[in-house]
């Protein structure tokens, strides 16, 4: 497993070794000690989750508070996404900054998005399946969203916004800079 950090180095794309031959391929997708030697820290992974969706779909940018607060390791199983963490992390030298990564059934990345990071992603083909690993449970009342459409974070999400199909909920998302329930870039939110 390849480890790689991104322009924010706590963003990190992991890219599994793919054993392919005549008969398909194999590829280890998770390996908790080799992750873990990596970051640093170890994450306890608790509930996988799984989303099927349609060219044009997006889902975020979404977070959960502390005590709830989540570390995803997110890929695609089938079909293609771009990816996206943007850093909530108040006093942190990257704060307001996001990483785009494409995720797609071919390239087999995986993107590794801590806690103190809002996280959201596209569909770039139809029938795309996501899937993810969380290290807390849904929490419905520590559940938060920034509004994807922030100019302010000048993402690029490769689709004009009005081919965009969001939920009701992801609508209603307030900017970065009008959201009071963020990240303490100092505090440690692993062993807080």
């Amino acid at each position: 497993m390849n480890f790689i950090r991104t322009n924010i180095p706590d963003v990190v794309i992991v890219e599994p070794v793919v054993h392919g031959d005549s008969r398909g391929y194999f590829v280890e997708t998770f390996r908790a000690d080799k992750l873990e030697e990596f970051l640093g820290y170890k994450i306890n992974f608790c509930q996988d989750n799984e989303s099927k969706s349609s060219r044009g779909v997006l889902r975020g940018l979404h977070y959960q508070l502390h005590p709830a607060a989540q570390t995803k390791l997110v890929r695609v199983i089938h079909g293609k996404v771009l990816d996206v963490a943007v850093d909530i992390r108040k006093g942190s030298p990257t704060f307001g900054k996001h990483v785009s990564v494409e995720l797609s059934a071919e390239n087999k990345r995986q993107l590794l998005v801590p806690r103190g990071f809002a996280h959201g992603f596209v569909v770039l083909e139809d029938d795309t399946i996501f899937a993810y690993k969380v290290d807390n449970y849904y929490s419905p009342e520590n559940d938060r969203g920034i509004a994807f459409d922030d100019e302010e974070l000048g993402i690029d999400w490769l689709i004009p916004k009005e081919e965009l199909l969001l939920s009701e909920k992801d609508t209603k998302h307030a900017k970065l800079s009008e959201t009071e329930d963020i990240f303490d870039y100092k505090v440690d939110y692993y062993n807080a």
